[in-house]
């Protein structure tokens, strides 16, 4: 069977949740279908005493109208919680159902792009149109809450999850804005938003924006590059908030720049090494390229600039990367929920890892503020307060 994992969640989502993730605009797994049954026997784990502990809930408990299946999800959710990785997660049936539908581009949120920290996540941007815009929501605005539940910390992954709903249900968060808090009601919408946006910017040069690496992203952007490669003099490829995605897309898109060799590598718990090769199609593979990278570019995003990087085909502008070295793959279980569990762990071209350090930058330059940054999807609003990618450009102009 061909498994396509992905490495999304590590750092923004787009919460339509996009998510990409991350998606979610979300870094982890991608993946298609894993079977559960017969997957590896269990040894050297005592299972007695969580079977005892509920029989005894079962037997004694005061309350004889139990819930059965939460208890059940919850045993679970323990189980993968005791593993310390912030990238491994359980996910009940209906979580699940709506991280397939993430994966495959469906969305139904209220779109806003997170990023997250070991802090609060912080919006970074709103979808022209989306719930979020509509209520006032903008760049900086903290998430304290969702519902009543608590989100310091939280992946991607778990955003998604608390975010998403159905078209038209509702989701309440708690916001923190300039020292104040408040509380907004939103009702969630489907909402789709490409993942390849792309520009002819200054002079000739073809800016492409890529917001995570999804289902349609080799696609999309193959497209962008031939649509916008006739007259180009050179390429600034943005990867600013990407958390990720499938390792296809990674693949497909650094092959366009590079003609030959490697483009990453995954390792399993045994050693074993799967070695990904630079593919046919070559798009680009010498015209002057910079990629623009920041704190929350992770996963899949950090295998292409990195093995661009690694490869000298192209110089990264911008902040150290997230630097999310592993990749998660989905576990279906009996009735329909899922262990997202992370499988591998990825390397560099020349073997390195970039796992809790990212990526450095060529050339480091910091952006003032999230607002400044250049919209493809708004192009007259220019890009004059955009240090990174005038950074770039001036790189290209040489």
């Amino acid at each position: 069977m061909n498994l396509r994992a992905s490495l999304r969640g590590g750092a923004v989502v787009l919460v339509l949740l996009f998510g990409f993730v991350a998606g979610v605009y979300t870094d982890q797994a991608f993946p298609e279908w894993v079977p559960y049954f017969g997957h590896r026997s269990v040894s050297g784990v005592d299972l007695t005493e969580l079977q005892q502990a509920v029989r005894l809930i079962q037997a004694d408990y005061v309350d004889s109208n139990l819930d059965t299946t939460k208890l059940s999800h919850s045993s679970v959710q323990g189980l993968v919680s005791s593993l310390g990785d912030p990238f491994s997660a359980y996910f009940d049936p209906d979580q699940y159902k709506r991280l397939l539908a993430g994966y495959q581009g469906r969305y139904s949120g209220i779109g806003i792009y997170l990023s997250f920290t070991t802090g609060y996540p912080v919006i970074s941007g709103t979808v022209q149109g989306s719930p979020a815009a509509a209520a006032g929501l903008q760049a900086g605005d903290q998430i304290v809450k969702v519902g009543d539940k608590d989100t310091k910390g939280i992946t991607a992954d778990q955003a998604t999850a608390l975010i998403q709903g159905p078209d038209g249900s509702k989701v309440t968060l708690g916001i923190s804005r300039g020292g104040s808090t408040f509380t907004v009601t939103l009702t969630r919408a489907e909402i789709r938003v490409p993942s390849v946006r792309s520009a002819v910017i200054a002079n000739h040069i073809l800016y492409v924006r890529i917001y995570q690496f999804g289902a349609d992203t080799s696609t999309d952007f193959a497209s962008a590059l031939a649509n916008g490669l006739p007259g180009a003099v050179g390429i600034v490829l943005d990867l600013r908030g990407d958390p990720g995605g499938y390792i296809s897309a990674a693949d497909d898109v650094i092959t366009q720049f590079v003609a030959s060799g490697e483009t990453f590598e995954l390792r399993d718990r045994s050693g074993k090494v799967d070695r990904h090769m630079v593919g046919n199609t070559h798009a680009a593979p010498t015209l002057p390229l910079v990629v623009l990278v920041d704190a929350n570019s992770a996963s899949a995003s950090e295998i292409v600039s990195g093995s661009l990087q690694v490869h000298h085909r192209a110089k990264l502008v911008g902040t150290v990367t997230f630097g999310k070295g592993s990749v998660q793959q989905d576990f279906p279980l009996i009735g329909g929920a899922d262990i997202h569990l992370t499988v591998q762990r990825w390397y560099l071209p020349n073997g390195e890892t970039i796992n809790k350090k990212g990526l450095t930058p060529d050339v480091p330059v910091t952006l003032a503020n999230p607002t400044d940054a250049y919209d493809a999807a708004s192009p007259a609003l220019g890009y004059a307060k955009d240090t990174q990618l005038n950074a770039a450009l001036s790189l290209l102009a040489g």
